[in-house]
């Protein structure tokens, strides 16, 4: 798996731009499989910063319902990534 794959897109919420602001935590999409250690290499190599520490969870799937039909939605990996210094430029401005 490639360093570049892992990360598959940042989660931009309230409690994650309170979350950035106060304690410098980045919120992610990660792929399923990953480990914390490439996480953080991940994000390193990408926005070349120095992490701290990363907080991994498994977010459940919700349950819909289509039409009569009920269904659940996939599971997914959220990563709460922590910077020693240094800011992500890509949330800036969102």
């Amino acid at each position: 798996m490639s360093l570049y794959n892992i990360i598959k897109r940042p989660i931009v919420t309230e409690k994650s731009s309170l979350m950035k602001e106060q304690s410098n935590a980045y919120v992610f999409e990660v792929e399923k499989s990953a480990d914390k250690v490439l996480i953080k290499k991940s994000v390193e190599q990408l926005f070349n910063v120095k992490v701290k520490s990363v907080k991994t969870l498994i977010q459940r799937g919700k349950y819909k319902k289509y039409g009569k039909d009920t269904g659940r939605t996939k599971s997914w990996k959220k990563a709460v990534v922590s910077l020693s210094d240094g800011k992500i430029e890509l949330f800036e401005g969102v």
